[in-house]
């Protein structure tokens, strides 16, 4: 598989390039209950693909399944044209995948610029005792690393609260610092599960500038799980809709917006 091929640009000049992961007749069980029945999709580099579905649809059991948390019972992952074997989450991130969580998982009693420099831990190879002593190549490393992260503060514009403890923000601001600490890694593929919740409009339309910025910027390629449909539509190249584990739509926002299935399933009724 050529991971460049069928490459094209989009209306606002972004550039989609060909599959960066492929998802092949997913399935995932948790004893007799079938969270994902049998799904395939892919995503492409420097896309922002949308996941969408009511609540128990299976959304967050799949991005589990993508960052490595999960392993299914059947089907392939393919990253980058080669078949991923089962690896554990951390391999998973070495390849270059972060995420953020539904529920904010942040190290309360840390700063915020210690917690966003834990996103950089795959980059730090010096031993404890090299670190104890902190000098020659581990000094060097943390200051690389400290660039890195702090090219990431200024980015997100959270200069003013880096020494201040993640307990004490405000809830729109930890999930920004997640965010953060995510791109810290340097991902070439980053999941966001509902970064939007619980946050009101102007939150909401200061999170959606920094994903397009993130993708447009730094040209990272981004899966994301949201229920508000306005972002979604604003935000999203394409969308795969899931219903009780099954995948009833695949497509742009307009043709989801247009499916039937889609409309009947999620789109048709009230959600959050």
């Amino acid at each position: 598989m050529n991971a460049m091929a069928d490459s094209y640009v989009t209306e606002d000049g972004r550039t989609i390039g060909g599959v960066l992961m492929d998802l092949r007749e997913i399935t995932l069980r948790f004893g007799g209950v079938e969270a994902i029945k049998n799904i395939s999709f892919d995503i492409r580099e420097g896309e922002i693909r949308a996941i969408i579905g009511p609540n128990g649809a299976g959304k967050s059991s799949m991005l589990n399944v993508i960052s490595g948390f999960y392993k299914p019972q059947e089907g392939e992952v393919y990253f980058r044209g080669a078949l991923r074997p089962a690896m554990k989450p951390y391999q998973v991130a070495r390849q270059g995948i972060a995420r953020t969580f539904q529920n904010i998982a942040l190290f309360e009693g840390m700063t915020v610029l210690d917690n966003i420099m834990t996103g950089r831990l795959n980059y730090m190879k010096a031993g404890i005792i090299k670190q104890a002593i902190w000098k020659g190549a581990a000094e060097r490393e943390e200051i690389e690393n400290r660039a890195h992260v702090e090219r990431v503060i200024d980015f997100l514009d959270i200069q003013a609260i880096r020494k201040t403890p993640v307990g004490r923000l405000p809830y729109g601001l930890k999930k920004r610092v997640e965010l953060a600490r995510a791109l810290a890694a340097d991902p070439k593929l980053l999941l966001l599960d509902e970064p939007m919740a619980g946050m009101n409009v102007e939150e909401k339309e200061d999170m959606s500038r920094f994903i397009l910025d993130v993708n447009d910027e730094f040209g990272t390629t981004i899966a994301l799980i949201e229920h508000d449909m306005g972002v979604v539509m604003d935000l999203s190249d394409r969308v795969v809709v899931m219903d009780y584990g099954r995948k009833i739509g695949d497509g742009t926002p307009d043709e989801v917006r247009g499916n039937q299935e889609v409309i009947d399933a999620y789109l048709g009724v009230a959600h959050d």
